[in-house]
């Protein structure tokens, strides 16, 4: 297939059939420009090759649903790249911890923080064995949705809604607990 004198629409038909050149030549024809745009959007290179290449990736297992709209795939790719931007900015920032002071201090033997500590991993325990699991992915090790959905076999949304809930039990049962 003769990348330059093909069209967006014939790449992209090749790509439903499972041919890595059309890929090749979507990434060769549009990664500049998706690039670019991903710098604008994220903060730095590790994010930018991520939204890059996640939105190849999603252009990959869509492809035979994508519609080329004038002629060209780019609106689609910098559409489905500024989606995965937000995304990942709005799950860094849900993720970013905040820093504690410098001049805190912290002591070995404080039984108050050893105890709550301990009723905190008692909590996440009641947690049914999925749900736990979800929390470890997302909220402990800070993986994405996407990542957590991947390794426990759920769908992205089924994760979403499990650390809303078990956020929201853990949330209960910390005010229980101080009343």
């Amino acid at each position: 297939m003769d990348v330059v004198e093909t069209s967006d629409a014939e790449l992209l038909s090749g790509m439903a059939n499972g041919d890595k050149g059309a890929l090749a030549g979507i990434l060769r024809r549009h990664s500049p420009a998706v690039t670019r745009y991903a710098w604008a959007l994220v903060a730095n290179q590790h994010d930018v090759e991520e939204v890059v290449q996640d939105t190849f990736l999603t252009c990959w297992r869509k492809a035979d649903s994508i519609d080329v709209v004038d002629r060209s795939l780019l609106p689609w790719l910098l559409l489905t790249c500024r989606n995965l931007a937000l995304n990942l900015n709005r799950s860094r920032a849900r993720h970013a911890a905040d820093e504690l002071p410098d001049d805190i201090v912290i002591l070995n033997d404080d039984d108050e923080a050893r105890d709550r500590l301990r009723w905190v991993t008692a909590e996440i325990e009641r947690l049914s064995p999925l749900d736990r699991r979800v929390c470890e992915l997302c909220l402990i090790e800070g993986r994405t949705y996407a990542e957590a959905a991947e390794a426990t076999g759920i769908s992205v949304g089924a994760v979403r809604q499990r650390v809303s809930r078990s956020r929201s039990k853990l949330r209960k049962a910390a005010i229980d607990n101080e009343n």
